[in-house]
């Protein structure tokens, strides 16, 4: 079997399977769709006389990948993260490229391949980088927010990179092969340079004002599918464009992106773009991987070891430095420097460009490809070895701060959206609770009102000694990390076994988790919000309040109930599915509430007819209702 049908099973077949084990080893989409192209080239030799083609095509998913950067660009975002964003952001790149450069030359390249090679190393991956904080929950930490902020501006970088391109190997002197050169290359150089600023000026004025217009036009018709060719259209027509004048067609589509970030159809083109974003950029680094050279990496292993080593060492060097130099603490510091020690998928796009402009040979090519995806397969490595830094370093007191906590009734571990709520309902109460938490800008601002809050990882159990845990009344455990909301539990009870514990839950199976680790009051971060929303959406139906508060209430006591009956059978180990006990008492519980779901209510009317008195005021309140209606 041959031709398109072929191509595209055998392409979409290794696409799947690579991407799906890859991301289950933790290794990230980008590997595996390199680890595709691997498979489907070098490994199978599937290529037929289109291929060219293909890669052209592929080229696209960066285009559009820049185009969506583009609209992310927010005015405000961008100045609220200045000083790390334009600071730490371009030191690390500038420093980054500087010592890579020197080492380049030192070992014998050419400037000009010093430089690239700078621009490639100076680069983060952004997708794995991000993805693995958020799996974390380490995204909003001190070292989370430098991390996105430098990522931020190396995503900026890229476009100045990107035209400094042309100009190495104009310098260099070498013929530039890239696709999409036409006569304009023939003109003089003051006549290219108008021609040039021309073609960005229009793109500017085009997305401003003609774009918009057709856009509201197309809106109006209701025609989604035309809207998304017309923004497809975009894209291609701006890319196209800027390979007519020689620019990086990544350059426009940028351009264009930044243009319309505040547009109303801003969201629109985000969700028509994205699919075809994602599949383009998947055929890139397919395209990628079918690239490399086995034989190369049988010749030069070692070479491709000790590279990426000495990549990961020079940015470690740079990055720990800059965290010091900007205040990060120990362990923000070195979470910010091992998690963007590995290069990111822009440098597969400068290194291509590199290889058409003739600054790099194949064999240059394939190598350093081979150290940045190695770089990428190291990462997770590179967070475990963070976990086992914070340890030693919690061991040693090295990451407490110096500004201990005092002891007192009331912790408050975690000031989130969950937490800042709790902690204003007890100070408006009268108790000044002690607040744990690991951002340090939160803390500081929380010592402005006269807050008692401090830095540290609440999880910590040196940490939680040093607030008072072993005389305290209470405890609550309001971090959005359910792993690390059981440890404090499960610390705090067998620490203070008098104290009583409020935890915060993620869903059903963390409350199981909770309640056998010890916690006396677990709250459910979403029911009761979703409760008031049913009980509205009651209301609105026409049934009377005091009949929707009976209901209810027994809807929370049948709840309640089926949780605390479950919880022991839930063993934190076996997968629920496979637990006979839990399923057996999961099909016992809660007969009147599944059973009025699925249509049968009589049994819970009966319920609720019986089962509920309205609330008990005591005498202050009574009294308080008597003068109230006098």
């Amino acid at each position: 079997m041959q031709g398109l049908t072929f191509y595209a099973l055998a392409y979409l077949a290794a696409a799947v399977f690579a991407v799906i084990l890859s991301r289950r080893l933790g290794l990230g989409s980008v590997v595996g769709y390199i680890a595709a192209g691997v498979i489907v080239g070098p490994i199978l030799h599937v290529s037929g006389a289109g291929s060219d083609y293909l890669e052209q095509f592929s080229e696209f998913g960066i285009v559009m990948m820049l185009f969506l950067i583009g609209l992310e660009i927010d005015p405000q975002m961008v100045w609220r993260l200045r000083g790390k964003l334009v600071g730490l952001g371009g030191l690390q790149v500038v420093m980054t490229l500087l010592a890579v450069g020197v080492v380049g030359t030192l070992l014998g390249f050419s400037w000009q391949q010093s430089a690239l090679f700078g621009f490639v190393v100076s680069l983060s991956s952004t997708a794995i980088v991000l993805q693995t904080l958020e799996e974390k929950g380490l995204l909003e930490s001190d070292g989370g927010r430098a991390s996105f902020a430098v990522l931020l501006f190396q995503d900026l970088a890229v476009i100045p990179m990107l035209a400094c391109i042309p100009l190495l190997s104009s310098v260099a002197g070498v013929a530039s092969s890239a696709h999409g050169e036409t006569f304009f290359a023939t003109l003089p150089g003051w006549a290219s340079a108008l021609l040039t600023l021309g073609a960005v000026v229009f793109v500017v004025a085009a997305g401003h004002y003609l774009s918009r217009p057709v856009f509201r036009v197309i809106a109006q018709l209701g025609l989604r599918e035309v809207f998304t060719a017309a923004a497809l259209l975009l894209v291609v027509a701006i890319a196209a464009l800027m390979s007519a004048v020689g620019l990086s067609p990544a350059l426009g589509a940028f351009l264009a992106g930044v243009v319309l970030a505040n547009s109303e159809f801003k969201h629109e083109l985000q969700n028509d773009i994205e699919p075809f974003k994602g599949l383009l950029l998947g055929l890139f680094f397919m395209t990628i991987g079918a690239k490399i050279d086995l034989s190369i990496l049988l010749q030069h292993w070692a070479i491709v070891i000790v590279a990426t080593l000495a990549m990961m060492l020079i940015k470690v060097g740079v990055l720990l430095p800059l965290a010091w130099l900007f205040r990060l603490r120990a362990a923000a510091a070195w979470l910010f420097a091992l998690g963007l020690a590995q290069a990111g998928e822009f440098g597969f796009v400068l290194l291509s460009l590199g290889r058409e402009r003739s600054i790099f040979s194949e064999e240059m090519v394939s190598i350093s490809i081979l150290v940045i995806t190695l770089g990428m397969v190291l990462t997770p490595g590179l967070f475990i070895l963070f976990d086992r830094i914070v340890t030693l370093l919690d061991s040693r007191g090295a990451t407490r701060d110096d500004d201990e906590p005092e002891e007192g009734t009331v912790i408050v571990a975690g000031l989130g959206r969950f937490g800042q709520i709790v902690n204003r309902m007890l100070l408006a109460n009268g108790h000044k609770p002690v607040v744990l938490d690991f951002r340090a800008e939160v803390v500081d601002d929380l010592r402005k009102f006269g807050i008692r809050s401090f830095f540290g990882d609440a999880g910590r159990p040196d940490l939680l000694d040093s607030a008072g845990l072993a005389k305290a009344d209470v405890i609550v455990v309001a971090i959005d990390d359910p792993d690390r909301a059981v440890e404090i539990v499960s610390y705090a009870r067998r620490t203070n076994p008098n104290i009583k514990i409020v935890a915060r839950a993620y869903d059903r199976l963390h409350y199981y988790r909770l309640s056998n680790a010890g916690a006396d009051h677990i709250v459910r971060e979403l029911f009761g919000s979703s409760l008031e929303a049913a009980v509205l959406t009651l209301r609105s139906l026409g049934m009377h309040p005091y009949e929707v508060e009976k209901r209810r209430n027994v809807f929370i006591e049948q709840d309640l109930a089926g949780l605390k009956r479950m919880a022991p059978l839930f063993d934190g180990v076996t997968p629920v599915s496979d637990n006979p006990d839990f399923i057996a008492g999961f099909n016992d519980i809660g007969k009147v509430i599944e059973n009025a779901m699925l249509g049968n209510r009589t049994a819970y009317n009966d319920l609720v007819r019986r089962g509920w008195t309205p609330p008990v005021l005591d005498d202050s309140h009574a009294l308080k209702a008597e003068q109230s209606r006098q």
